[in-house]
């Protein structure tokens, strides 16, 4: 793979609506969009999906565009890649920074599928056409909340993640339950939790949710093992996964029933499709989660989705949930609570770069000279 130039463009653009929960309310949403371009002039994207304070993992915009400028492209800049496997293990001794590394993994991929004219989704492996929807509720009020999930539900999305933290968990649920018995429902609590909060946590079983998503701190292994055993409801980590050694530790400890894949979070689409298989072997449930992404980002999460042990709806949802208009083109539209996976090549989807270049705040391009 002869990468001529990488390109790195720093966007901000407004939420149509404000995105709450307990540790962050996000209205506006910064990110990077990392283009490598080849010497026959493809181009791939890949995005970080750091947010401007380190409310969800320790990575930033500022960190990734560090870690990026003074460390990855320059690592890229003199070894010579044959095929994106290579990524993951080149960036291995850099500790941590995970969404940085993604953002130019996957970048890599975009531009390998475009090479070879294959789709990611089939650079990946056997995939499905169509993958199901997911909608995340984040709102300030639980009539809000209830508002949202109506919306959602005659859009045709399958599963919907409503956020909460004590003290109005149970509150709000029994509510949302009360109008949905039904609802495939979720509930995410961004570590809002701890072991004192045991049997509020155990009262949540009685509303048959899907799952409940990373009650207690990141690094808290042994704790959600010991929920876990007390609890009905499955528990699925988010935070808590940044490798394939996390993953292992989970299973080891028995910490949970399900795991959220970011591609972010784990560093790249590599690591992901690894995390994937061994969570597959040891039946672990998994689904593709969301960081209020870009369309650059959720057409990869789209990508590693459509492989078939993810059978629980994602955190992907149409471009128009968030945005008045996306940096992609088409953009990503549901169509009777499924998103159809394209076949074209890479990740499937053109930029679009009048709207990338309306919502920029800053560009830095590094040419790759000889290797």
């Amino acid at each position: 793979m002869k990468i001529k130039e990488i390109v790195l463009y720093v966007i901000s653009m407004p939420l149509k609506d404000p995105f709450y929960t307990h540790l962050q309310t996000v209205s506006n949403r910064e990110g990077i969009i990392v283009e490598v371009i080849d010497e026959e002039g493809y181009k791939g994207y890949g995005e970080a999906v750091a947010f401007s304070t380190p409310w969800y993992t320790e990575e930033t915009v500022q960190t990734c565009l560090h870690m990026l400028t003074d460390i990855l492209i320059p690592i890229i800049k003199k070894t010579k890649i044959s095929h994106p496997e290579e990524v993951s293990h080149l960036f291995a001794p850099i500790r941590r920074n995970q969404m940085a590394k993604a953002s130019i993994e996957t970048a890599i991929w975009d531009l390998y599928g475009k090479q070879q004219g294959k789709s990611l989704a089939s650079l990946l492996g056997d995939h499905n056409s169509t993958i199901p929807a997911g909608a995340v509720v984040a709102s300030s009020s639980i009539s809000g909340a209830i508002n949202q999930i109506e919306h959602f539900i005659e859009l045709g999305y399958e599963r919907i993640k409503i956020k909460i933290n004590p003290p109005t968990d149970i509150e709000w649920i029994s509510e949302i339950r009360k109008h949905f018995p039904e609802l495939p429902l979720m509930a995410d609590a961004n570590s809002a939790y701890t072991l004192q909060d045991m049997d509020r946590l155990k009262a949540l079983d009685e509303f048959q949710l899907l799952m409940i998503e990373q009650p207690f701190a990141h690094d808290d292994f042994l704790e959600h093992a010991k929920l876990q055993s007390e609890l009905k409801t499955p528990l699925c980590l988010d935070e808590s996964i940044h490798s394939i050694s996390d993953v292992r530790k989970a299973i080891e400890l028995n910490s949970c029933g399900v795991i959220n894949i970011k591609i972010g979070r784990v560093g790249g689409l590599q690591n992901a499709k690894e995390i994937y298989e061994l969570c597959l072997k040891h039946h672990i449930k998994v689904w593709v989660g969301g960081m209020i992404e870009f369309g650059v980002s959720k057409a990869h999460n789209i990508a590693l989705a459509s492989l078939p042990g993810f059978q629980i709806p994602g955190d992907i949802a149409s471009s128009s949930r968030y945005w008045e208009e996306d940096i992609i083109t088409p953009e990503i539209q549901i169509e009777n609570g499924k998103i159809i996976v394209p076949n074209g090549p890479g990740i499937g989807y053109q930029m679009n770069e009048k709207r990338l270049n309306k919502v920029l705040i800053d560009k830095r391009s590094f040419p790759m000279g000889k290797i």
